[in-house]
């Protein structure tokens, strides 16, 4: 599938790995909504990029926010091809503290369904969208065999494989990305729609803002090579790629300069 023309929802797309994404549809002639919470941020970046990017306001756990994207998508540009979920949190807690005392059932449930309800959320109003314009078109005997419909990009995490401790809930919503994925691309199948999962490892956003500065050099220090954070534009290439590659699909790919985490 081509980007240029094509029209996609980005969630989480206001900053970090999602700004790079619409920043890089964008270069290549697409149309982008930007989904996300962040009011300011995302309005700035429509300012910035022009007429082939909106932006609404989301809560990815919302059934009607993200129809409203998804709509959204449709109305602006005529039609979705796609969506790159990028919108998540880290939720840090160990299951017992230096006390014994048990973990926040409420925090550990919150990054679950921001994370992985969320994602299944969005791929389903998408899967929709796209669903129904394949069958208009088929009604219309305007659709040929083996042709790129759709795209649905997922992000998980190297902690899905490689949890750390106080990461029982990102680890476990981010693995379970990476379980939704061949289910959703097995069914999605017979619609001409794609589904992709890429598990960054570190990555310079802004919530590595927050981490002291030796904590950051210690966690450059653990990336095999090249001995660095991710740039979330490196993040946007494979992202760009995958969307053009036909034949990626039902997998997920670990972007992280092989760290292991231990």
């Amino acid at each position: 599938m081509q980007i240029q023309e094509n029209s996609f929802l980005v969630t989480g797309g206001a900053s970090g790995l999602g700004e790079a994404v619409v920043r890089g549809i964008n270069e290549q002639g697409g149309n982008v909504v930007i989904a996300d919470l962040n009011e300011s941020a995302g309005q700035a970046l429509v300012d910035e990029l022009g007429d082939n990017v909106r932006f609404i306001r989301c809560d990815v756990t919302s059934g009607e926010e993200v129809q409203a994207a998804v709509s959204l998508v449709e109305q602006a540009f005529g039609g979705l091809q796609g969506s790159i979920n990028c919108a998540g949190i880290a939720v840090v807690q160990k299951l017992l503290d230096r006390d014994n005392n048990p973990a926040d059932l409420d925090a550990f449930s919150r990054g679950v369904n921001i994370n992985l309800v969320g994602s299944f959320n969005v791929a389903r109003l998408v899967a929709a969208s796209i669903a129904r314009r394949v069958a208009a078109a088929k009604e219309a005997g305007d659709t040929e065999k083996n042709v790129d419909q759709g795209i649905i990009i997922n992000t998980a995490s190297v902690a899905a494989f490689d949890g750390q401790v106080g990461q029982g809930s990102y680890a476990s919503s981010k693995a379970g990305v990476v379980g939704l994925m061949l289910p959703l691309a097995r069914e999605l199948a017979r619609h001409g729609i794609r589904v992709m999962t890429i598990a960054p490892g570190v990555f310079a956003t802004p919530m590595m803002d927050s981490i002291p500065e030796k904590a950051r050099e210690q966690l450059e220090a653990g990336v095999p090579y090249p001995k660095r954070l991710g740039e979330p534009s490196e993040f946007a290439k494979l992202v760009t790629h995958i969307i053009d590659n036909s034949y990626l699909n039902g997998e997920v790919i670990r972007l992280d300069g092989a760290i292991r985490m231990v």
